[in-house]
């Protein structure tokens, strides 16, 4: 089913246009539409994108807030900071899991989003993924670090043993 409606000039503001191009743009997730007012001959460029349900995170307490990849990014950015991690391949992993989390529903816990982080810094710099877990984890003491660091080393042995 096709439905047409009325932009408004954004010149004279007659509301009857026509689109005179139409392309996808920005990676496919909009289409743009170059459009001429049939009263003035003003042309202008419009955009149609879908719009994203909200997703949010589910906090320990209870507690709801909107999800936000900055803040997802910047824990990992505190992570890798001074390692030899690139902040492109941070936007990546922030990408995924953010797109992995919106196909499962309009929620995530936050245990869920700090566990995936892990598994993402655990593969690509075990420093930065130590770090992470120090604080998503709440670490008090010494033994905390050498416990981690051993689930790190059981992880890591056990991938290689599946890789032979």
């Amino acid at each position: 089913m096709y439905c047409e409606f009325s932009v408004h000039c954004p010149s004279c503001s007659f509301d009857d246009t026509k689109v005179i191009d139409s392309r996808v743009s920005e990676e496919g997730t909009a289409v743009r539409r170059r459009r001429s007012c049939l009263r003035c001959e003003y042309r202008f460029t419009t955009y149609e994108r879908l719009e994203e349900l909200p997703l949010f995170i589910i906090k320990r307490d209870g507690g709801r807030q909107p999800f936000d990849r900055q803040k997802m990014m910047a824990g990992m950015l505190a992570a890798v900071k001074g390692r030899s991690v690139d902040e492109t391949q941070i936007e990546e992993i922030a990408e995924r899991l953010e797109d992995s989390f919106r196909s499962r529903g309009t929620e995530v816990s936050s245990n869920e989003v700090g566990l995936a982080v892990l598994d993402e810094l655990r593969v690509i710099d075990e420093v930065a993924y130590m770090r992470f877990a120090s604080v998503y984890k709440n670490f008090d003491d010494a033994a905390d670090f050498r416990r981690e660091l051993a689930l790190l080393e059981k992880h890591a042995n056990s991938e290689r043993a599946q890789r032979t």
